[in-house]
């Protein structure tokens, strides 16, 4: 949760417009930059045939912009957040770069277009691969590790408002403990955050082991939690 969050705490404070561009295996320029609306253009030749004329079938009308060509083109101040960097391939990592070196790319039936603003960019990443030192080496650095928990308490407290402090106090406190066991996918502060709200739903007496699904999304670590006694007396 916290690195997407970033972003989106940025665009709230400077004013500007967040665009989301979230990565995935096998995302391309087609993903991320721009399209033809292959569509209208077939009902453009449709039309033509019987006489009416739609223009050029490569014109701005029939594009479809998509995040990164939508952060170059907007009109003032956008934060482009590319989320999960990690997950996209090394040709679309290098294809990136070059776009982030100068704010600009090439759509061959267009021309060159050069973002009217130059956008702030948020680059996310789980660590899932290595990113080449090219592209670490125009960011700015910035590892968000988990909260203190009194930290953790006081966000869980904005994000979940009326919360019961006592569960606040007792989600907070299971978490922790969660942390410090070796486990397959660790929770995070939104899951913090979940587990408060089906306690809330549920009410503060509800056992942590029956809601322990909200924190814990893997079987293994499941059973691991519950053979150790973890939270045991929590």
């Amino acid at each position: 949760m916290g690195k997407t969050e970033v972003a989106k705490a940025l665009a709230a404070a400077t004013g500007a417009r967040l665009i989301r561009l979230q990565c995935h295996e096998g995302i391309d320029v087609h993903h991320a930059l721009y399209d033809w609306d292959y569509a209208r253009q077939l009902l453009a030749l449709r039309a033509a045939e019987g006489g009416i004329d739609e223009g050029d079938l490569f014109s701005r009308r029939f594009l479809l912009r998509r995040p990164l060509l939508e952060a170059l083109e907007a009109e003032g101040s956008v934060v482009l957040l590319i989320d999960e960097i990690d997950r996209a391939d090394d040709e679309f990592e290098a294809f990136l770069l070059e776009l982030l070196s100068d704010f600009q790319v090439t759509i061959p039936e267009l021309g060159t277009i050069s973002a009217r603003e130059r956008p702030l960019v948020v680059l996310t990443s789980n660590r899932t691969r290595e990113l080449h030192d090219a592209l670490k080496r125009r960011c700015l650095y910035h590892w968000i590790d988990y909260p203190a928990p009194e930290r953790e308490s006081a966000i869980v407290r904005t994000r979940v408002p009326g919360a019961d402090e006592a569960v606040v106090e007792r989600v907070v406190e299971a978490v922790a403990r969660l942390r410090q066991t070796e486990l397959y996918k660790q929770p995070g502060v939104g899951e913090t955050i979940a587990w408060a709200q089906a306690l809330g739903a549920l009410g503060p007496e509800s056992s942590l082991d029956e809601t322990l699904g909200v924190a814990l999304k893997v079987r293994e670590d499941l059973d691991r939690v519950r053979a150790t006694g973890v939270l045991d007396g929590s």
